[in-house]
């Protein structure tokens, strides 16, 4: 008779944490970033349809790397959450503490009962009446939340990304600001070009709007934005 197979729980743990890690970082990084009047998100990605950013609620937003068809299952299901939540009691009772406490919920749960783990990181905000209202909820592949401020960074070289984010960041920034910085972060800093326009996914979580605050941003729409950080033509002078 033979011995049955046995595998301590911690080393399974961190056979799940590897697999989730590893799988999260061959993704495109997605990073997040309050400006003056709401939230900003990008990633380098060219497609149009795929999205990794896109609108949960009135004003909440959601944004993941890893595993399409994972995160995208859990999009849908932060969609019927909170028009479940919205209709059962207030539209207002919709927040982004609640659902990263579900996410988080299913998250673990997948983690720890699955013999595979969800490849995804999440991260969920919510736009509020002043830049100190804001929430914004980073959640890891085994349920673990963190509360964030100011900038995040997920997927790829998150660490590296994120120092750099925070190495220039800083609370009042303008959108076209915070989206010329993105685009040089996601495009190596220094050391490369910044993303284009056409093969960058952004979109913006604006304060000022009425009740739908999710807004897409097209690469025309970019162009004008990081052409008003260009800094004027000089006017050619006379020589006398």
């Amino acid at each position: 008779m033979s011995m049955p197979f046995y595998v301590s729980p911690e080393q399974l743990m961190k056979d799940r944490a590897d697999y989730a890690r590893k799988g999260i970082a061959r993704g495109r990084s997605v990073v997040v970033l309050q400006y003056d009047e709401g939230i900003a998100f990008a990633t380098e990605n060219p497609s149009r349809a795929l999205h990794k950013i896109s609108e949960i609620y009135d004003r909440i937003a959601f944004a993941a790397v890893g595993k399409y068809n994972e995160f995208e299952n859990l999009r849908v299901a932060g969609v019927r959450y909170a028009d479940l939540r919205g209709y059962s009691y207030d539209r207002a009772d919709v927040n982004a503490r609640g659902l990263a406490n579900a996410y988080a919920q299913t998250l673990g749960t997948v983690f720890t009962t699955e013999s595979k783990p969800l490849e995804v990181e999440l991260v969920v905000a919510e736009v509020g009446a002043t830049p100190a209202d804001d929430q914004i909820y980073r959640l890891s592949y085994d349920g673990s939340v963190a509360d964030e401020h100011g900038v995040v960074a997920m997927g790829g070289q998150s660490d590296e990304l994120g120092e750099r984010l925070r190495a220039e960041w800083r609370e009042g920034m303008t959108l076209p600001e915070v989206l010329d910085l993105a685009t040089r972060v996601l495009g190596g800093g220094s050391e490369g070009d910044p993303v284009a326009p056409a093969h960058l996914e952004a979109a913006v979580l604006e304060r000022g709007r009425p009740r739908r605050s999710f807004r897409r941003l097209a690469p025309a729409t970019l162009t004008a934005l990081l052409g008003a950080l260009a800094p004027p033509a000089a006017e050619p002078t006379e020589n006398s």
